[in-house]
């Protein structure tokens, strides 16, 4: 699984950063977490509020935090 936190790199994407990366860890899944801040890719992804989350090329989460079980649910399908 591939996947990418967008965000410029503000608390909120930091959050989802390390959040997501928590929860790949704390669940052994098996995937590459990458931090994309490059505004132009982020923008080139339809993303117009960060922070966003991609999975496998999808956009699953945009604008916004979500919360650790909601982030397994996503992640673990």
């Amino acid at each position: 699984m591939e996947i990418k936190v967008l965000g410029p790199g503000c608390a909120k994407c930091q959050s989802l950063d390390k959040l997501t990366r928590e929860v790949v860890e704390k669940n052994g899944l098996d995937a590459s977490v990458t931090k994309v801040e490059d505004i132009v890719e982020i923008m080139n992804a339809g993303i117009m509020a960060t922070p966003a989350l991609m999975v496998d090329g999808k956009v699953v989460v945009k604008g916004r935090v979500p919360s650790e079980s909601e982030l397994v649910k996503l992640l673990s399908h």
